[in-house]
């Protein structure tokens, strides 16, 4: 994902969890807030307590991996932070991408309608 789809600075991550709604699911829970931006914006955030830090960027590959895949069907309005709970490193990639999409749905980021000719295109 490009750099300019990422949440980096800790002011815009305070800014999320001050000012912004949260959804969660056992494995994941996701703040957002809306984003004066033609793109949406991703954080994520893995704690030391899931693992070493070769589980912890595993983790983090898997779920940049699925938000690339559904990219066309996020809203473009919205930054949201990912934090992994206890239980998603014992995750496979199939679960852990029903769990992530099962939150994002309750949170209103992933919307089924939305797709784009883009789609079709290769990155």
């Amino acid at each position: 994902m490009k750099k300019n789809f990422r949440v980096k600075r800790e002011k815009d991550f305070k800014e999320i969890f001050q000012y912004g709604t949260s959804f969660a699911n056992r494995k994941f829970v996701v703040y957002q807030l809306e984003n004066q931006q033609n793109h949406f914006r991703v954080g994520l955030s893995v704690s030391k307590k899931l693992g070493n830090a070769v589980t912890r960027n595993q983790i983090k590959r898997r779920i940049r991996h699925i938000l690339l895949n559904v990219r066309w069907h996020l809203a473009d309005d919205v930054d949201f932070v990912v934090i992994a709970r206890k239980g998603a490193e014992s995750l496979d990639y199939a679960e852990m991408e029903k769990n992530l999409l099962h939150v994002l749905k309750l949170s209103k980021i992933y919307r089924e309608g939305i797709r784009s000719e883009k789609e079709t295109t290769v990155d």
